[in-house]
């Protein structure tokens, strides 16, 4: 049985009340080797973190934490939360990383909540963010052995004949993939084994993916975007800059035909996950402000939403390896004193349309729940009127330490639009590693 906790409390109140979002915002998202090329990841948490900082009057001084998370390690760019304390200008503020996959800043947002909560800190910064366009490009086995050995060799003639062993083939770069350590598949090979499993169609992938960018175009044209995004400044290559407002990932005019013409990438003949119906690699940065209600109305914000509950859990990755989520659903939930039908929202992160099909179904199911939680009770059929109302990681893009601090941002953005409400958010993640997290605004 996968093993699931919740936090302490049922009620996340702390010293200073409850914890309050008191504000959200993301950079534009970007497909890989676009936009953001010319970046690295602390170039982008920084933009996140600075203009969080400029929207809310908040000092060096003000804020007691950077908790901030990366999934794709490059060189340098490893204690991501201290650099961009660094290159925000805020070198006496104590930071740290963390990194859960693409849980990353679903867990930056708990540390957060959690420091906050014991009275460690009033004011503390959660987010992540990731470049796929400065991912480290492995080389082979045989080169990398070359270059170390012939780093610590003595001479000259030691370097050359250690050199000298290398053939063609192995200066070759090794293309970098997306694969478990632990089981050697890709993630979108796991995502056919459950599409398999689940009986999830190519028909019902597409609809979703069909959705995700519909949403996420009708969130643009209407303007629920723009107090959550920020515009990035990008070299015009004229020793100027220019603004980049919108992600250039989202279908203005998504046409649901035009998803049957894709070919499946995985797996060839009898597969049904395309690049059309996955979230695609993407550069971005998130982030947000979390304070205790004491210190929120001390300042005079008026926040987004708070934290209700959470949880995080995981299962064996060797199959369904992305129903993470469903595991720890049920535990957000019951911390936060609600169920399925209390809520208003819910946004999950779209890694496949694939994986969102399996999870409402595991979500449905009293029999997965029991098996894998030890629960006697499904946690319930999403309204999907509900789900994903502004669009997922499908239409925007997944830069997957970044995604948990859109998710959750994106959702008490639109509950302070409706006016208030519950919802719950959740995100699968790479190891067989689910978390979910319930918001509400008054």
């Amino acid at each position: 049985m996968a093993q699931s906790k919740s936090s302490a409390t049922s009620t996340l109140t702390g010293v200073g009340g409850r914890v309050a979002i008191v504000d959200a915002l993301r950079t534009p998202f970007a497909r890989i080797a676009t936009h953001f090329r010319e970046h690295n990841v602390v170039d982008l948490g920084a933009m996140a973190v600075a203009e969080l900082a400029a929207r809310n009057n908040l000092s060096a001084t003000d804020i007691d934490q950077i908790i901030f998370g990366q999934t794709i390690m490059a060189s340098g760019t490893q204690f991501i939360g201290r650099e961009v304390a660094l290159a925000c200008g805020m070198p006496d503020v104590d930071a740290y990383s963390v990194t859960r996959a693409c849980a990353t800043s679903f867990q930056t947002t708990a540390n957060a909540t959690e420091s906050i909560l014991l009275g460690r800190a009033d004011v503390v910064v959660a987010g992540g963010a990731d470049s796929t366009s400065d991912a480290p490009i492995p080389v082979s086995k045989k080169l990398a052995a070359a270059l170390r050995d012939a780093n610590f060799a003595k001479t000259m003639s030691q370097r050359v004949k250690i050199l000298s062993r290398l053939r063609p083939k192995d200066l070759l770069p090794t293309a970098p993939a997306i694969t478990e350590f632990s089981t050697g598949l890709l993630m979108g090979e796991s995502a056919e084994q459950m599409a398999k499993s689940w009986n999830v169609s190519r028909a019902e992938q597409d609809d979703i993916a069909h959705a995700s960018h519909s949403n996420a175009a009708r969130a643009w044209a209407e303007g629920r975007m723009d107090d959550f995004v920020i515009s990035a400044f990008l070299d015009d290559g004229k020793g100027g800059t220019r603004p980049l407002r919108e992600d250039n990932l989202v279908r203005g005019n998504s046409q649901r035909e035009g998803y049957d013409k894709l070919r499946p990438v995985f797996d060839k003949k009898l597969g049904t996950v395309t690049a059309a119906n996955a979230s695609p690699l993407t550069d971005g940065g998130a982030a947000m402000v979390l304070m205790s209600e004491e210190r929120a109305k001390a300042l005079g914000h008026q926040p987004l939403a708070y934290i209700r509950g959470y949880s995080f859990a995981a299962k064996t990755p060797e199959t369904d390896l992305l129903m993470g989520p469903v595991l720890a659903t049920p535990a957000a939930l019951e911390q936060a004193g609600v169920t399925l039908k209390d809520l208003d929202l819910v946004d999950m992160h779209e890694a496949f349309a694939a994986q969102i099909a399996c999870n409402l179904r595991g979500l449905a199911s009293r029999d997965y729940i029991r098996k894998w939680t030890g629960r006697d009770k499904a946690v319930g059929e999403v309204d999907t009127s509900k789900l994903n109302v502004n669009g997922g990681s499908i239409a925007y893009g997944h830069p997957f330490g970044a995604t948990g601090a859109r998710v959750i941002g994106q959702t008490a953005h639109e509950l302070k639009r409706r006016g208030g409400g519950l919802a719950l958010t959740t995100a699968c993640a790479a190891g067989g590693i689910g978390a979910a997290m319930v918001i509400e605004s008054a």
